[in-house]
């Protein structure tokens, strides 16, 4: 199909990105890679007034050491995440995970913080940025303001970012030698997931996060709180779906969802103990 008229604005810095879409509101939609947004506005599912291209921001690409945590910008794309070799250094489970996003041509197109903003429970990216306990820094013309992942994720497709505002960074903790697994079961290499799991363990500590197991990516706290206890990891997975809300959809029923992520969440668990 072919998308609703819109009118085409080009930023050239986050400033003025922020400056025009305060000033087209609710009408106006950031544009990046557009892997997300496009087929939304193809099927009319997403009719906006305006877009505002920010693709050429290059300051809001880039990937550094800040001390406890690593800070990525939103514009930063999969590819340079997933070769990144201060990630594969400290967040080896972030790198890994954006390595199965899509394929090739996704990668090197789209980014991270359109990933994270989109706000789509199938994707990779918001459940492993979630699963590690990232913070998103996000600016708007009244200044800059930090959400945590476990806060972010309100809705299908829907997040805390006001419509003023612009995902601007990631940051995400620091592992510091957590073993890691991730896990992700679809039909094709490039397809969204049926199911997916990223997790990591550091001694009693542990972050489990679900993909595509409800309208938002799911943190499986109650798989956490059982390592914490001292459970079996197989006793643990059984609990993967105690805070999942699964659809059943033509790919898979919600039952088999649930089975999937009781099994995903184990695999992923015992390869971290490796």
């Amino acid at each position: 199909m072919i998308p609703a008229p819109f009118d085409y604005k080009r930023a050239s810095s986050a400033a003025e990105a922020i400056s025009l879409v305060g000033e087209y509101g609710e009408d106006a939609k950031f544009l990046a890679g557009g892997h997300s947004l496009l087929p939304l506005m193809k099927l009319r599912l997403a009719q906006p007034a305006v877009l505002i291209d920010i693709a050429r921001i290059e300051d809001l690409s880039y990937i550094r050491d800040a001390g406890n945590h690593i800070a990525i910008g939103a514009m930063t794309r999969h590819m340079d995440v997933e070769k990144s070799p201060i990630l594969a250094e400290h967040v080896p489970l972030l790198a890994f995970a954006a390595s199965h996003v899509g394929d090739p041509q996704v990668r090197h197109r789209g980014t991270i913080g359109g990933s994270i903003a989109h706000a789509d429970s199938a994707s990779d990216l918001p459940a492993t940025t979630l699963a590690l306990g990232a913070t998103y820094v996000v600016q708007g013309p009244n200044g800059t303001r930090e959400i945590a992942a476990a806060d972010f994720y309100v809705g299908f497709l829907e997040s805390a970012l006001a419509p003023d505002e612009m995902l601007t960074e990631i940051r995400v903790p620091k592992m510091n030698g957590a073993t890691w697994g991730f896990q992700k079961f679809n039909r094709r290499a490039q397809d969204w997931a049926i199911v997916g799991v990223a997790a990591w363990k550091r001694g009693t500590e542990s972050g489990v996060g679900l993909v595509n197991m409800g309208s938002v990516p799911i943190l499986a706290t109650s798989v956490a709180k059982a390592i914490a206890g001292g459970a079996s990891v197989s006793d643990a997975a059984k609990l993967a779906g105690a805070e999942a809300e699964p659809q059943s959809d033509l790919n898979a029923s919600a039952e088999y969802r649930v089975h999937l992520a009781e099994v995903l969440v184990r695999r992923a668990l015992e390869s971290t103990s490796k």
